[in-house]
């Protein structure tokens, strides 16, 4: 039977515009080892694993007259070498010139014409380092059929693997009739197919109504004298152009937060999260009274038993959680977030962080791709902000032999979203990911050092603390790795 796009993958094709892209994108800095490392041996590297997701050798194929959802088809004229591109920054590249690169990366869509994705070796970084940005559209990605290409890329060993490359041969480009002909066959011989088909064409007449009448309702507010702007610092109509920020601070931090005041180190992400907002709006002069809260979406991994097959052995489910910005206590903050998760840690399907951190590759890549797929099927939940966190593993990881230092994702804006902020953990440092719109968010920085400084507040809160029993397994008592640029573990 044809590989066939469901309907959840169709949409997050059609809802895509020129100002809201759906792929998800990944930074990763990485050390030379004593063989170096360079555009070369990234791409041999991709051409060695690419045949672990034959996907990103694949690209979406129409069907006429929509009989049936469009199908993945191998792209005759595969080019690994446009996929993987070489980019630079002027030596010696700063943080600050290697995000204005990828933040121009990330704004651009990807081409429909070919597979759905792209990979950015990016060199001239200070002390000969070599940034990695994989983009990938959230159709590709889906954690049951499909892993993110960046999974794969990474070994736990510094030794390289030499997997050899594969022998692959693209089938032949099915032709108008032979699609017309498949979708009339997998229709009548798959009461699946039909189905998905036919949600396929009403969720796109839902959204050509609601495009409507959004247009309509703007069109309206712009002819009635005094109606209020509805947009805030956080939501509005944005730009086709992003700000990247990145934030690194130190995991240990968390887990001391968590061990004094109890819950999580996600909790504590999300309290820091609170206190960075709250922070940020009070420099912008925005009035906290009529803003207590913030509706945030943050997709938790649970177990589904009905999924035990699928390589992530969990799904990601939305969970709302209100972040309380107006309250001036950071522990009160803490605590009221730690709340929200009560309900879903006592249904004993939550999958704990390390069973996360375990999974084979670099994991967090997929989830944030499956977790971004979620964000953008709930546009109707009135929720202001996603926020992703992933835990990954605490150990070094190797691309090619060279050791990667950091990581941080860079999630995708939804609709009427000016901000979007991904976390992932990766030895010993926890690293945020703020995208912002270029236009309406020009002080993306300040919400990044405010981060910091949220962080920094609950720490302050230990000192002369009895420790609560932490959920789950207590912390190693190793002597954590120091910072990648040899500075301290909390950085802007």
């Amino acid at each position: 039977m044809t590989d066939r796009l469901r309907a959840r993958d169709v949409a997050l094709l059609v809802e895509e515009t020129a100002s809201t892209p759906h792929h998800h994108a990944t930074v990763q800095v990485v050390e030379p080892g004593e063989g170096g490392f360079d555009y070369d041996r990234m791409l041999a590297l991709v051409s060695e694993r690419i045949s672990f997701v034959p996907r990103y050798r694949q690209k979406v194929q129409w069907v006429p007259g929509w009989l049936a959802n469009p199908a993945w088809v191998d792209d005759p004229h595969f080019d690994l070498g446009y996929h993987v591109r070489r980019s630079a920054v002027p030596r010696p590249g700063t943080q600050d010139q290697l995000r204005d690169l990828v933040a121009r990366i990330v704004s651009r869509p990807l081409d429909r014409s070919r597979p759905l994705w792209e990979f950015y070796v990016v060199e001239g970084l200070e002390d000969g380092r070599v940034a990695l940005l994989s983009k990938s559209h959230q159709a590709m990605v889906d954690g049951v059929t499909t892993v993110d290409l960046g999974q794969v890329l990474l070994d736990s060993d510094p030794e390289p693997r030499d997997l050899g490359g594969d022998e692959w041969r693209p089938e032949r480009r099915p032709s108008a009739m032979t699609l017309v002909r498949e979708a009339v066959r997998d229709n009548l011989s798959d009461p699946r197919t039909l189905a998905q088909t036919a949600q396929s064409r009403a969720d796109s007449a839902v959204r050509t109504v609601e495009g409507t009448l959004q247009r309509g309702g703007r069109l309206l507010d712009a002819v009635i004298a005094g109606r209020p702007d509805r947009d805030s610092a956080i939501s509005g109509r944005h730009s086709a152009q992003r700000r990247v920020v990145p934030v690194f601070t130190d995991l240990a931090d968390y887990r001391a937060v968590r061990e004094t005041h109890g819950g999580t180190v996600n909790d504590v992400v999300l309290a820091t999260v609170t206190g960075g907002l709250r922070a940020w709006l009070m420099t912008r002069h925005q009035s906290l009274g009529g803003l207590r809260r913030v509706r945030a979406l943050a997709p938790m991994s649970v177990i589904d038993e009905e999924m035990e097959a699928t390589i992530l052995g969990s799904q990601i489910a939305p969970h709302y959680v209100d972040l309380p910005v107006g309250e001036p206590s950071p522990v009160v903050r803490l605590h009221q977030v730690s709340y929200s998760f009560t309900a879903h840690h006592e249904t004993g399907r939550g999958v704990s962080a390390e069973r996360l951190a375990g999974l084979s590759g670099f994991a967090p890549t997929t989830v944030h791709a499956v977790a971004g797929r979620v964000a953008a099927g709930e546009p109707r939940r009135g929720f202001q902000l996603a926020v992703t966190n992933v835990p990954g593993p605490q150990t070094p990881l190797y691309a090619a032999g060279s050791r990667m230092v950091s990581t941080y994702p860079v999630p995708p804006l939804l609709p009427g979203h000016l901000l979007a902020i991904g976390v992932t953990s990766y030895d010993g440092e926890v690293a945020y990911g703020i995208t912002a719109d270029r236009d309406r968010v020009p002080d993306a920085d300040v919400l990044g050092q405010c981060l910091t400084e949220a962080l920094a507040e609950l720490v302050d809160t230990v000192s002369g603390q009895r420790p609560r029993a932490p959920r789950g397994r207590r912390p190693s008592k190793k002597k954590q790795p120091s910072g990648p640029a040899g500075g301290p573990r909390t950085r802007t």
